[in-house]
Order: C-alpha cells, then sequence, then structure tokens
C-alpha cells in the first residue's frame, strides 16, 4: 500500500502561504521521550532540514506532522490551523518515504496519477504530462517502477507527491537507498524542483553533506532537541555546542584558560600560547573552555619556516599521518600536550605534501575561531564507525 497521503483542497485565503507551527510539541514512550517540547517554525516556500544522529527524534517529528504519530503534547499549526490532531489524508501534507512504495503493477504515468484519479479528480493528462516533465521521466512514462533505476523510482515518487500540490512535502531520508554517486546527484535535482515548485521541503537526514548541499535553514537535533539552528555556512563557522561543532563536518576541540574579553575579541591561553576568537563566535567568556578551528582552516608549514598569512601560532608539532584525498591531503599533527590536530589542505600544487616524522608549526586566522563552553562533552556529536 503506498504510503503517500493526498493533499485536500484548501480553500482559505492563506492556503499555500502558511508557515509551519510547532509548539512544544512532545512525544513520550514507555521508556523514553522522543521528541521534548519542540519548538519550530518553518516559512512557506522554505527548504528545511532536521539533521541529527539515529535516535535524535528527527523521524518522529516528522510523522507527528504527517499525522503518523500521535504527540503527547503540543501543537501542529499550518499557519492558523491546527491539525495536531487531523487524519493524515486531511491534511495539506504529503510524505515521501525512503522505500518509495510505488506500484510495481502499474507504469509511471499512472503512479504519478494515482492521488488525483483516487479523489475522482477529471481530466488529469496535463497535472501528470507537467510533473513528468518537472521531474524529466517524459521518456520513461510508461515503463513500469522494476524498469527504472533507484534514482529515477526516487523522482517518480516525488511526481507522485508533488502532484496533489501539498502546501508540505516532507521527506523522510528519501535519498538512502541510493549509491553516493547518484545521491550527489539527487541532492542537486531535489533543490532544483523545490526551486521551481516554491513548495516547504522538511527533509529529514543523517548525512551533513545531504543537508547541507540542499536546505536553506537546518535544525540540528540531539536527544529529542534541537542544539542549533540557522543557515548550513553558520552552524558550520559559528557552533554554539560542541555535538554541532562535531556532527556538522569536523573540528578541532582545544582546550584553554579563558583570559576575558579585549575589545571585540575574547583572549584565551592556549597551551602556553594567547588566542584570540571574535566575540560573536565566543560562546563562553570565563573560566575553561573549547577553542574549535575547523581542520581546513588550520595552515601549517615545517618548523621555523614562514606560514602564509599567520595568526595566532602553535609550534612544536610533527606530522604523523598523511592521507591524500584527491582534491585535498589531510594530515593528523601531534601536538607538545599529546593532541591530534586535523589539518586539511588543498592540493594546489603550490609545495610537496609534508611527510610523516616533520616538525611543524600551525596557526589560524583568529576570525575562523570559535569558542564552546568547557563543561560540554568535548566528544559530543561525534559518529562512531
Amino acid at each position: 500500500m503506498s504510503q503517500v497521503h493526498e493533499a485536500p483542497v484548501d480553500g482559505s485565503a492563506d492556503a499555500g502561504q502558511r508557515p509551519l507551527r510547532l509548539k512544544g510539541l512532545t512525544k513520550e514512550y514507555a521508556t523514553f521521550t522522543a521528541v521534548k517540547s519542540l519548538d519550530l517554525e518553518v516559512p512557506q516556500g522554505a527548504f528545511f532540514a532536521l539533521l541529527g544522529p539515529s535516535g535524535c527524534g528527527k523521524t518522529t517529528t516528522l510523522r507527528m506532522v504527517a499525522g503518523l504519530e500521535t504527540p503527547t503534547s503540543g501543537t501542529i499549526h499550518l499557519g492558523d490551523t491546527e491539525v495536531t490532531y487531523e487524519k493524515p489524508y486531511k491534511r495539506p501534507v504529503n510524505t515521501v518515504f525512503q522505500n518509495y512504495a510505488l506500484f510495481p503493477h502499474l507504469d509511471i504515468t499512472k503512479n504519478v496519477a494515482f492521488g488525483l484519479e483516487r479523489r475522482g479528480v477529471k481530466d488529469i493528462k496535463k497535472q501528470v504530462d507537467d510533473m513528468l516533465e518537472l521531474v524529466e521521466l517524459t521518456s520513461q512514462a510508461h515503463k513500469k517502477p522494476t524498469q527504472m533505476s533507484g534514482g529515477q523510482q526516487q523522482r517518480v515518487a516525488l511526481a507522485r507527491a508533488l502532484i496533489n500540490k501539498p502546501e508540505v512535502l516532507l521527506l523522510d531520508e528519501p535519498l538512502g537507498a541510493l549509491d553516493l554517486k547518484l545521491r550527489r546527484g539527487m541532492q542537486l535535482e531535489l533543490k532544483r524542483i523545490q526551486t521551481e515548485v516554491g513548495l516547504t521541503f522538511v527533509h529529514v537526514t543523517h548525512d551533513q553533506e545531504e543537508a547541507m548541499t540542499m536546505a536553506d535553514t537546518i535544525a540540528v537535533m540531539n536527544g529529542g532537541v534541537i542544539e542549533q539552528m540557522g543557515a548550513p555556512n553558520e552552524l558550520y563557522e559559528n557552533p554554539q555546542t560542541t555535538f554541532v561543532a562535531n556532527f556538522l563536518g569536523q573540528s578541532n576541540l582545544i582546550s584553554g584558560d579563558i583570559e576575558g574579553r579585549e575589545g571585540n575579541h575574547v583572549k584565551v591561553r592556549v597551551q602556553g600560547a594567547l588566542a584570540s576568537i571574535p566575540v560573536d563566535r565566543a560562546h563562553s567568556e570565563s573560566g575553561q573552555g573549547w577553542l574549535g578551528i575547523r581542520p581546513e582552516k588550520v595552515l601549517m608549514a615545517p618548523a621555523g619556516e614562514p606560514i602564509d598569512a599567520p595568526g595566532d601560532v602553535i609550534t612544536g608539532g610533527h606530522v604523523t599521518d598523511v592521507s591524500f584525498v584527491g582534491v585535498s591531503t589531510q594530515y593528523l599533527v601531534k601536538m607538545p600536550w599529546g593532541q591530534d590536530l586535523m589539518v586539511f589542505e588543498q592540493n594546489t600544487g603550490a609545495r610537496p605534501i609534508i611527510p610523516v616524522g616533520t616538525k611543524v608549526d600551525v596557526s589560524w586566522q583568529p576570525e575562523f575561531a570559535f569558542l564552546l563552553d568547557a563543561s560540554q562533552d568535548v566528544n559530543a556529536g561525534i559518529e562512531e564507525d
């Protein structure tokens, strides 16, 4: 049975222009709380991602919006209309799941037309043709799902959901079944389609790259709550928690003693060296802290040699591992206090790869660093292989 729910025709004045609002949304089970008093507003027309590891509450949140789970408390609104307890088929919401749930005995045209035919809509040929053109499957219209690739099946599922003209399209790990190369291509396709149709997309994923490639706004979830929400570049460049710093990309987090504010910067004593962090990137101003710097923002040179555009410098490291990954070379540098720092250097050909065992100095520009409270777990958000 298909898991796609047909969106009802809504004649209200603001239909199609309504933000999705979650207020105090909570889902409790017998032994744990999956979602804890979630407050969230998704603007109409946004491509919004709920990002987090397995068990963080993102899929439960999506299922409550779809009507497939009943909240323990809290409300779900579309504009001023509450839909918290509406049946799934009465909500102007459609869901595309990872398994697509296509009808194997129907061709692509019939799969896409299914929702409209079920509601008794007449003269649907142009709508179906337009939708197949949108997802670039016009030439595949008479094939059965089993004759199509995973990426094509994903686009059929998308077309079948979009043709019902939902106000909100929910995407539950929709690319999870695809291989890496196809998944990257489909990320761009999904973004193109969302831009063309202008609908609100809410996309659940555990894949950081997927969220950052497609979403206008990302909410990073952990343990049933939102750790941080914002544009992808904001979350990546200025994480506010160790979980976000580690889960969204990779970070070097170095222990330091915060010496206080000096003008527009906070000064931190890091293993004997003095570092500066801009005030708007310092999320603690006293006591101990974690100075964070992304690996690609760290500059490195053999000990004593000049570093391009040096900022805050720490000496005394040595290279313990070198990995060539095509566009960049990834180094591990053992620092005097025993910590390994990650350094990613683009392979521009400006200099040869630095071999293992080389003594090096590292540096970074203060404007790229961030500062977090030392009470947070330094390993939060690091996924185990």
